[in-house]
């Protein structure tokens, strides 16, 4: 039976640096493509949502071949987000009736890390959707819309779940780190979510109840996978 996956993403085009530089970016191709491909053929549905429903930028390297395996690896992600119609008109964050979906899912890149990360239409949504007990996959960056889901006593609604996410590691190796006004994994520790690292880069996906985390753009496919598994 076909469900209806809310993909909430990025509406930013820019990462600010700790010395407010904006670094280019918005979301990571290979996460929104793999997991759309995946739940596409499945026959699903998916809409897309934003901050004030902006079209969402992709990060022009995440398009590059040295990230996508080489060239055929990026061709292929190239024409998944050229059939991705959905990207081109999506609803504003503000109008998204949980109720509507069966599925919500965050794809990464560093964009999540400007604006999602303070989105409080954003954090209510995913305290919504992790107490709704609906599937909710968050991959890579995205776990920094996290840091936006708070309770009433101001404790992170995440508290206590073990989550994969871009490890302060990949931040350093990725040469990031050093120029970042913070690091994601540090933060999610610091509110109170129980991390679990993998090796940097390989694909790390962990589930805590309906929430499945990845760790890195190796993690969406597999991620997308264990999402299917749960609206089956």
């Amino acid at each position: 039976m076909s469900k209806k996956i809310l993909f909430v993403m990025t509406g930013v085009d820019h990462w600010t640096l700790a010395d407010d530089t904006k670094h280019p970016t918005g979301y990571w191709a290979e996460e929104a493509a793999a997991p759309y491909q995946a739940f596409k053929a499945a026959g699903h549905t998916v809409t897309v949502a934003t901050p004030g429903g902006v079209v969402p930028t992709v990060d022009a390297g995440s398009l590059a071949p040295q990230v996508n395996g080489g060239e055929e690896g990026a061709q292929r992600i190239a024409e998944i987000l050229g059939s991705f119609t959905e990207l081109d008109t999506p609803v504003a964050l503000a109008d998204v009736d949980l109720d509507d979906f069966d599925a919500v899912f965050y794809p990464g890149g560093h964009g999540p890390m400007e604006d999602l990360a303070v989105d409080a239409t954003s954090g209510r949504l995913l305290t919504r959707a992790l107490k709704s007990g609906k599937p909710l996959g968050v991959v890579c960056h995205a776990p920094a819309a996290l840091l936006a889901a708070v309770e009433e006593d101001g404790g992170n609604s995440f508290r206590g779940y073990r989550v994969a996410a871009f490890t302060n590691a990949e931040e350093t190796q990725a040469g990031l780190a050093a120029k970042a006004k913070w690091l994601l994994e540090t933060r999610l520790v610091e509110a109170g979510v129980d991390v679990r690292a993998g090796e940097p880069w390989a694909p790390n996906v962990v589930v805590d109840r309906n929430l499945v985390t990845g760790q890195n753009p190796a993690s969406s496919a597999p991620l997308a996978a264990e999402l299917l598994a749960k609206l089956a």
